[in-house]
């Protein structure tokens, strides 16, 4: 299972509200098409956020990320994503976690691979294993997909880009 934060993580990390209050946010294609890889390859992927905004239920739909593995309103995270591995029947330690500030420290100091965006914050960088050449809703979720995806012994990256274009069974 590979975990995502939302704002600093999918998105650049602005939050734009219009004069009636509408939250928008600036999500990158890549970074889905990252998602649908890790997906295609047999992974779970899950949302784990500090926030709660009708956007980022949007965004997982569109990810194809079921409900429950949407995780939003956690303002401390450590226990939402204990939770959230236990009821996957996983262990910290077979979980990847993306985070990018001083909130996500626990879960990254507990998860097996703990990522970051390229300008995560310095303490969040210090601790991760993978640190994305590119920022936040940039493209540096997409670099941590094809990072894990091509670590794995087993082709999986290979065989995600085969069915990710057709040429292979779904």
């Amino acid at each position: 299972m590979v975990i995502f934060d939302v704002d600093g993580v999918l998105t650049d990390g602005r939050i734009i509200l219009d004069s009636n209050g509408v939250e928008s946010k600036f999500f990158h294609a890549r970074d889905g098409s990252g998602i649908s890889f890790l997906q295609k390859a047999g992974l779970q992927v899950a949302l784990l956020t500090g926030r709660s905004s009708p956007v980022v239920d949007a965004r997982a739909r569109e990810m194809r990320i079921p409900p429950a593995l949407v995780r939003q309103g956690a303002l401390i995270k450590l226990p939402a994503f204990t939770r959230l591995v236990e009821e996957n029947g996983l262990a910290a330690r077979e979980v990847a976690f993306v985070g990018d500030d001083i909130v996500d420290l626990p879960v990254l100091e507990l998860a097996g691979l703990a990522c970051c965006p390229a300008e995560g914050h310095p303490d969040v960088v210090k601790v991760c294993h993978v640190v994305a050449g590119q920022n936040g809703g940039l493209g540096g979720a997409r670099a941590i997909c094809e990072h894990v995806l091509k670590k794995r012994a087993d082709g999986s990256w290979e065989k995600a880009i085969e069915k990710y274009l057709g040429r292979a069974d779904k």
